[in-house]
């Protein structure tokens, strides 16, 4: 399943495979596909949905 991002540096929104379950919580690092700057994926749940929230590298 895709989760749509909202880029930090850039604002444009694109989508992220959503990792099992099983290994969420947790973080990856990610380059944004519109704008190419780095930052870190959050990917948590709630209620049994995967959820993913991204930010800059100095946020």
């Amino acid at each position: 399943m895709l989760l749509p991002v909202t880029c930090p540096s850039c604002f444009e929104i694109f989508e992220v495979t959503e990792p099992p379950l099983s290994e969420v919580p947790c973080e990856v690092d990610y380059d944004c596909e519109i704008c190419c700057r780095p930052m870190l994926i959050f990917f948590d749940e709630s209620d049994g949905e995967v959820w993913a929230e991204a930010r800059g590298l100095a946020d």
